[in-house]
């Protein structure tokens, strides 16, 4: 059932719209091509594993933790759940 001036699905297709932008947000940001031997910013040695694991790892596991939680910090989501927060 449409409301007001929006078409039947119009809140569906914005959050379906969001969760692309998102996913396509996300995949921007990994890692691309050939991954370092050492840590970028510690220097130390990155497990043959993890270069396997993560084309384009250029972190050790404990720098890429920290590097997560100072991006998680300055998200830019609205996570209380309210509707506004899930339209564009």
């Amino acid at each position: 059932m449409a409301t007001g001036w929006a078409g039947d699905g119009a809140v569906q297709d914005q959050i379906d719209a969001t969760v692309k932008d998102g996913i396509k947000r996300a995949r921007s940001q990994l890692p691309q091509g050939p991954g370092l031997e050492r840590c970028e910013e510690c220097d130390a040695p990155i497990p043959e594993a993890r270069r396997k694991a993560v084309p384009g790892v250029k972190l050790c596991v404990a720098c890429q933790q920290a590097h997560d939680e100072e991006d998680g910090a300055h998200s830019g989501y609205n996570r209380r759940g309210s509707k506004d927060s899930q339209l564009r």
